[in-house]
């Protein structure tokens, strides 16, 4: 066995990254994949702009204005958001009323909002002085011509789309999506909606790895349910062997039939990993042909899901030619007692609360590998290093958050 740490590092230094693009909206861009550096041609703001609705003005006209003293100027126009001023410089002793958004008129070096102002007849008393550029947002001041505004790797959510939209671009180049194949074993194991016989087990794996291969920008094939006999997992994986990721659960113990390892190993697939030292997901088996991946996971429901979040999602991350692999890890105070002697790394379902400021967690119960409603339950995994025995109320241990991006 090895540990996760030297599992992991094993895996990601065998995924190769799938060098392929295709282009798409950018309104269909979200959760992909970017696959070259968007460098902006323009300045954001392209022109010198109010950030206030107000009067342009020049500030040195304000320097002795207070509420027992105004300033009066003259206001001799009017700009409007999207209009072109071209009334000229103003001079001073004049105003110009401008709107949010709307160009600094030539002179002008400060604007004074509404409510520092009251107005009549054509005349603006001003109630404070004003520093020079005061509520003025320059051309560029946000992205500059050339900048690199969104790099290569990034995986696009809401506000790069709208970063790329500003712009003016409309289609981006992303990382084709990586082919995912599911192949669920054993005897035991039924479809969805066939009649439950004694023993037999509804399969929910398959259902589950479909969903995080989705969420993690992979596109899953569900192949179907092999029975326990190595003829029929021989072709299956045979099969399954066009895609970009082979995934199986089940039949990778120590178990009479047990056949995957074995297959893989006929099928000529480099075997780099058949036991971790991890509590659930133990008999983990990761192998390569080239640059197509195989993940052998366990059969029960969490060991699936614990296995398929250290190993599987940084490795279609990788391949999808992302560059934030990790799940953010923070310190947080333990509720309760936990004991464990498996001497293996453990990764507990968890459920962490923000009190008076810090992170304090405890676990979702019962921790067994086959309780998927832990897994429902928990918006982190509690990680208990290898050989610790006890951990004691009050303690900080280290959570794995499940549902906030990679960093």
């Amino acid at each position: 066995m090895i540990s996760v740490n030297n599992a992991l590092k094993i895996i990601l230094d065998t995924t190769q990254t799938k060098e392929i693009s295709e282009t798409v909206d950018i309104i269909n861009a979200t959760g992909r994949i970017l696959f070259k550096n968007i460098l902006s041609e323009i300045n954001i703001p392209q022109k010198n702009n109010s950030a206030m609705d107000g009067y342009a003005v020049i500030y040195s006209d304000t320097a002795k204005a207070s509420h027992k003293n105004p300033v009066a100027l003259s206001i001799i126009s009017e700009v409007q958001a999207g209009a072109n001023y071209s009334g000229g410089a103003i001079k001073p002793g004049n105003a110009i009323r401008i709107m949010t958004g709307a160009p600094i008129p030539d002179g002008a070096d400060a604007v004074v909002p509404f409510e520092d102002t009251e107005e009549h007849q054509g005349s603006v008393k001003i109630f404070k002085s004003f520093e020079k550029h005061k509520n003025i947002r320059f051309a560029g001041e946000d992205i500059k011509k050339g900048d690199l505004v969104v790099k290569k790797g990034t995986r696009i959510d809401s506000a790069e789309a709208g970063l790329i939209a500003s712009l003016n671009i409309d289609k981006v180049e992303v990382y084709k999506k990586p082919e995912v194949a599911i192949i669920a074993t054993g005897d035991e194991i039924i479809e969805l909606g066939s009649i439950n016989k004694t023993g037999q087990i509804v399969n929910s794996n398959a259902y589950t790895l479909y969903s995080e291969i989705i969420k993690y920008g992979g596109n899953p094939v569900y192949l179907g349910i092999v029975k326990d006999n190595i003829a029929e997992t021989t072709d299956k994986i045979k099969e399954a062997m066009k895609y970009d990721i082979i995934i199986t659960s089940g039949g990778v113990s120590m178990g009479k039939y047990d056949f995957v390892p074995d297959v893989l190993k006929s099928l000529g697939v480099e075997i780099k990993i058949e036991k971790v030292r991890m509590r659930p997901g133990k008999p983990v088996v990761f192998g390569n042909i080239g640059s197509k991946l195989f993940f052998g996971l366990p059969g029960n429901p969490v060991s699936v899901m614990v296995s398929f979040m250290q190993f599987v999602r940084p490795a279609l991350l990788k391949m999808s030619g992302a560059y934030k692999l990790k799940k953010p890890v923070i310190g947080a105070k333990l509720l309760e007692e936990i004991k464990d002697k498996s001497g293996r790394k453990h990764f507990m379902r968890g459920i962490y609360s923000i009190i008076n400021n810090e992170f304090h967690v405890k676990t979702t119960g019962d921790q067994g590998s086959g309780i998927l409603t832990s897994m429902s339950e928990a918006n982190c995994l509690i990680i208990l290093p290898e050989n610790i025995e006890n951990v004691l109320p009050g303690e900080i241990v280290e959570i794995q958050l499940i549902d906030h991006g990679e960093i």
